[in-house]
């Protein structure tokens, strides 16, 4: 796989500032039950990276010193790790909003056949990825089968009120495009997915969030292959938006590797980019240093990738930026 870090570090892209910290996203680790061409983690059944119980039983301790007020789960696969359920127990005890990144095969994976229950029982909120309506962009992105698998799983959901009115049981759908191109308008294609995932499948959701590919990862090495990573970045900086930089993710949010270690986001914490910690021993801030000292008004590494966020109507984890 090629490597696209040394091509993003050197920038022009402009320095913003962290403001209060609400969000803890956390990476359990890297394995995932699918393997999809646009995933900027490298992600798959063959990764063995899992965050190991002491680091699990710090991110409690830091909901409280820190009062985060949301935690947002990631991987791979969040749900296959051992300590998932537990996790989530504490946190809800603790009374943060919770976010399951959920890739929806994974309510099929032997083991889980009770997961739908659990996190409708611990009122998770569920932002789960099918990047197209259609079944053949689906599983040529993610894999043979897997949209027939998604809509099944969305069905459950709503069974059990996800996504319905009055339910308090939130199911976002996320959208990334099919390749080197801007996502469309937010709005016009989250009409066209009820309407179509409606229609054809009698599926409800709440809103579709729309996420920018970023250059990294497995999703950059098949840039660089096909020579299309130079292209692809020059669309990103000529769509350059400076109204974006104030509502970018990484300014209220801080994500966490499986090793606990800190970065201002899961862009970065893929490219192995640190927060700025020039204080911190070997340089490299932990989350148990968040028990002693929130990140203050610190700036924000940035690189290249940056422009992915700020480009057109920007894109977040939360979905576009702008209306």
């Amino acid at each position: 796989m090629h490597a696209t870090a040394h091509l993003l570090v050197r920038t022009t892209f402009p320095t913003i500032y962290r403001d209060r910290l609400a969000t803890l996203q956390v990476n359990l680790g890297y394995r995932c039950n699918q393997s999809c061409v646009h995933c900027h983690v490298n992600a798959g059944p063959a990764r063995t990276e899992t965050m190991d119980s002491q680091t699990i039983a710090l991110i409690s301790r830091v909901i409280e010193a820190r009062r985060i007020e949301c935690v947002d789960l990631t991987g791979g696969a969040p749900e296959l790790h051992p300590g998932f359920r537990g996790l989530v127990r504490d946190i809800r005890a603790l009374g943060a909003r919770i976010v399951d990144r959920c890739n929806l095969t994974v309510l099929f994976e032997p083991g889980q056949e009770d997961l739908a229950a659990f996190l409708a029982d611990n009122e998770v909120e569920i932002v789960a990825s099918l990047p197209c309506y259609a079944a053949a962009n689906v599983d040529r992105q993610r894999g043979k089968g897997v949209f027939a698998k998604s809509i099944s799983a969305l069905r459950r959901l709503n069974v059990l009120g996800y996504g319905k009115p009055g339910t308090g049981l939130t199911l976002n759908l996320a959208y990334n495009p099919q390749g080197p191109v801007l996502p469309p308008d937010q709005r016009e294609l989250q009409r066209e997915y009820k309407r179509f995932l409606g229609d054809r499948h009698g599926v409800v959701f709440d809103e579709l969030l729309v996420i920018t590919n970023m250059p990294i990862q497995r999703f950059g090495s098949m840039l660089v292959s096909k020579g299309l990573f130079e292209p692809y970045m020059q669309l990103l900086r000529d769509n350059y938006r400076a109204e974006n930089l104030a509502r970018v993710m990484c300014r209220q949010l801080i994500s966490v590797d499986w090793q606990g270690y800190l970065h201002d986001c899961d862009f970065n914490q893929q490219l192995n980019l640190g927060m700025n910690a020039p204080d911190a021993p070997g340089g490299r801030l932990h989350l148990r240093d968040l028990l002693q000292a929130g990140p203050g008004r610190a700036p924000i590494k940035v690189a290249e990738h940056c422009y992915g966020c700020t480009a057109g109507k920007g894109s977040s984890c939360g979905g576009a930026l702008q209306p």
